[in-house]
């Protein structure tokens, strides 16, 4: 573990102690009238960015926080709303219709009442005076342009009001497994389950990959997930989509797209199962202030503005901070002034492709249970943008929305969703936890948390910490649900298993309980039909339980050093194999011997960090090209790193012979090819190899228009590049390609003993608008693995406000 914040808190201390002689910048104060509210409302803004929202009642709390996130982050609200509803089409053409036909398919269309008292007791209240808070801004911005945010004007569109179906949409949840599933299938249905078990990490266990006799091969073959992999894949603009004043010019803007795929491409093939989050607890005995101590860092793709939002709620019932999704209420990643509490995902399957018979003579119809069922069909419209409206039928089995009808096989597709119960809207279930008080309740309030599957952890002022599985969990007896399954009866889900019997824990011995993402099932625990086969590679969780099972009490900082830890296990592990190998190159054998005394750390200024990253990415590919059948490559994505680990400790293990020099050999080349790479990247001086840097690790966040707006907009909207550290395998797992695409943008630390205490960050900033005094505000903390201080009592937010604003109904 490196101490590298050690010399920037000196300087800080400096700062700061300069800072306190300087005159104090001035609070800001506003009065406006509101219509829709129903009493005086009070909002604190923070020096940071944060607003703390003091209401008198639960409409106005959560009215105001829909009013006030929509406020700053406008476009991203409309885009969420677009995405959401399957009206893209309508500003971007032909080319997203084939988006909402696939956002329509897969729509909640359950009850409302259902669904929003699912989430919390009072649901239906909370989201409707959300949606009303959203849909007074938008008003505002409507009937004065001059609030339109620059995006809106670029592409010549008004925002549209919002209704609760909106919030509730599955669009952008952690959803699985149904693309890998079709993968799978394509994978084992050629090269056999046996080998396919040999080369995938799946585990706890052996899954069966015996392929459905029904489900025939040429049917994987096709567009059979089309309208799912449509409404799913990430949203890109061309420059005709903008105004002629904003776009790039053709040749760069497509430059920048295709880099922007490429970065996509490379996030979904090594970064499937890596990406995800950190958190841990410790009791009172492992923190020196005696009190349980709470860290989270959720890992998803950055974004400018940033996909998390800090928000204060206090009103009669609530007095809540932390973050969550700006177009979602109540916070999913905070504390309470009782307990903190935060997550990562477990994971789990939620999803199955069913594959059905279908009558010749009518390909609406599919065999279920020994009938003939019609399937149900809904029609719709899409408005489309310079094109009349087309219109689209729907179609639906017992099971799903149907993907794919094939009537030369006389088979159709169906996707079976548990998502699509009434709870299966990502974070809503946060509005139960936000409010609880002690474990009981809180692992109570975790019962309602279906989408996504998460590791919930708890650490409270009473002293205790606790960890909850949670998600919505079909029960499979005669599948591993890795592979399309039949539709006609034989396989369907027995039922969910209730949240509460999903794996937990309270107060263990060990003081410690620790997530990221890998399998922490206990050994022991019963219910296995339950348990999946996929999950990330355990290096991150691996470290963070090493450094807290060291014997020492943590201060609140050294939470924070291990949230920034750059110790790469799989280095530790790897690279005295290398050692042993020998080079005729001058320039190898040097790079060979700078890693002889190195400690592991992917540091930025690091230069063996540089030479190891590199000769890690060429061995997976080598590993997997030596070892993987070419016709599989692109179904099979990346090769997991425990694997490589394994093999190169036990290479027996998939070499039939001659296992330990065809081992070598791999490491060997991979080595040549790594030095050969970093020669042309980065030059052949070797002084300037630093892992850090422009040219290899770097963070640069784009603005979702960035890659066809022009120059001087891009200048304006996108931050960094900025040197970086760490990779997909450290606690710091800031991305495995060379950009830091995607990682913690959000993270806190609480300590239980002291609320004021909290640290946080939110990269690059509050606001979505680049004149905002909190766009890009805290990118450079970020960057530089800092924190700020998140004020909780109103006399210390009082303290550090930058802003005060007084709402009261408008008569």
């Amino acid at each position: 573990m490196t101490f590298r914040p050690y010399l920037k808190s000196i300087s800080l201390f400096f700062i700061l102690l300069l800072f306190s002689f300087l005159p104090q910048p001035q609070v800001f104060s506003q009065e406006s009238q509101l219509t829709g509210l129903m009493d005086k409302v009070e909002v604190i803004r923070d020096q940071n960015g944060i607003n703390h929202i003091y209401a008198q009642n639960e409409h106005d709390l959560f009215f105001s926080q829909g009013y006030l996130a929509a406020k700053d982050r406008l476009f991203q609200f409309e885009i969420w709303r677009r995405r959401a509803t399957g009206t893209l089409a309508e500003i971007l053409g032909p080319k997203a219709i084939e988006r909402d036909k696939g956002a329509r398919l897969f729509k909640f269309r359950g009850s409302k009442e259902a669904e929003l008292s699912h989430y919390h007791p009072q649901g239906e209240l909370i989201v409707d005076a959300f949606v009303k808070g959203i849909n007074t801004y938008i008003m505002e911005v409507r009937e004065n342009p001059d609030l339109l945010p620059f995006e809106f004007r670029a592409l010549d569109i008004l925002p549209e009001y919002w209704t609760w179906e909106v919030v509730i949409s599955r669009h952008q949840g952690l959803l699985e497994n149904v693309q890998d599933e079709l993968k799978y299938a394509r994978v084992v249905s050629q090269i056999g389950p046996e080998l396919a078990k040999k080369l995938y990490f799946f585990h706890p266990g052996e899954p069966n990959l015996n392929l459905p006799e029904g489900i025939p091969h040429e049917l994987l073959f096709k567009d059979v997930l089309r309208p799912y992999d449509a409404f799913r894949k990430a949203l890109t603009f061309e420059r005709e989509d903008l105004q002629v004043a904003y776009r790039n010019s053709l040749i760069e803007s497509l430059a920048e797209n295709q880099s922007i795929i490429e970065e996509e491409q490379l996030y979904l093939e090594y970064e499937k199962f890596d990406i995800g989050s950190n958190n841990w607890v410790i009791s009172g005995e492992k923190s020196k202030s005696g009190f349980p101590i709470m860290a989270n860092d959720p890992h998803r793709l950055h974004a400018v503005p940033s996909l998390r939002y800090w928000v204060h709620l206090n009103a009669p019932g609530w007095n809540v901070i932390g973050g969550g999704e700006p177009v979602i209420p109540a916070v999913s990643i905070g504390h309470n002034g009782f307990g903190a509490w935060g997550l990562t995902i477990f994971e789990t399957d939620n999803e199955d492709m069913r594959v059905y018979d279908i009558r010749p003579d009518n390909p609406h119809q599919y065999f279920y249970k020994g009938q003939w069922h019609e399937m149900e069909k809904i029609q719709d419209t899409i408005s489309v943008k310079g094109m009349p409206d087309e219109i689209v039928n729907h179609f639906y089995t017992v099971h799903g929305p149907v993907t794919f009808i094939d009537e030369d096989l006389n088979k159709a597709v169906a996707v079976e969703c548990a998502w699509l119960e009434p709870g299966g809207a990502p974070y809503l279930a946060s509005l139960r936890m936000d409010q609880s008080q002690s474990w009981e309740e809180f692992r109570e309030a975790c019962a309602y948390n279906h989408i996504p599957a998460e590791n919930m952890v708890w650490a409270d002022k009473d002293g205790n910490i606790g960890w909850q599985a949670t998600g919505i969990t079909p029960l499979r007896k005669n599948h591993s649900g890795l592979l399309p399954s039949l539709g006609d009866g034989s396989m369907d889900w027995e039922g969910y298993l209730p949240i509460k019997e999903r794996p937990n824990a309270f107060n263990p011995a060990s003081g410690i309980i620790a997530t990221a993402n890998e399998n922490v099932t206990p050994a022991d625990y019963p219910i296995r039909d339950a348990i999946g086969f996929e999950w990330a590679d355990a290096f991150r969780g691996e470290r963070v339980r090493e450094v807290l099972s060291q014997n020492k009490k943590f201060s609140l900082d050294e939470m924070g050093e291990l949230q920034n830890d750059y110790h790469a296990i799989p280095a530790r592990l790897m690279v005295p194999h290398l050692l042993d190998l020998n080079f005729e190159e001058k320039i190898v054998a040097e790079a060979q011997k700078l890693l002889v005394n190195w400690e592991y750390e992917l540091d930025p200024e690091s230069i063996p960090a540089a030479i190891y990253v590199m000769w890690e990415r060429k061995l997976r590919d080598n590993f997997k090209n030596a070892l993987v059948p070419e016709k599989v490559h692109s179904d099979f994505g990346a090769l997991r790193m425990t694997r490589v680990i394994q093999w190169s400790e036990n290479p027996e293990l998939i070499f039939e012979l001659d296992a330990e020099n065809q081992k070598n050999e791999i490491l060997k080349q991979s080595f040549i090819e790594a030095i050969s790479e970093l020669k042309i990247i980065l030059g052949p001086n070797m002084d300037n190899w630093q892992y850090g840097q422009e040219n290899f690790k770097h963070a640069h966040h784009r603005h979702m228009l960035s890659a066809v707006f022009s120059k001087e907009w891009k200048e304006k909207i996108d931050v960094g590049p900025v040197p970086r550290g760490g990779y997909s395998f450290t606690p710091a797992a800031n991305a495995y390609g060379n950009n830091n695409t995607s990682g913690a943008s959000f993270r806190i630390i609480v300590d239980t003993g002291d609320w004021e205490k909290t640290k946080g960050i939110n990269t690059p900033g509050q606001s979505g608008n680049p004149e905002s005094p909190f766009y890009s505000n805290l990118f450079e903390q970020w960057a530089e693995d800092n924190f700020f201080t998140v004020p909780y009592s109103k006399e210390n937010v009082l303290k550090n406000a930058f802003e005060n604003q007084t709402f009261t109904p408008k008569q």
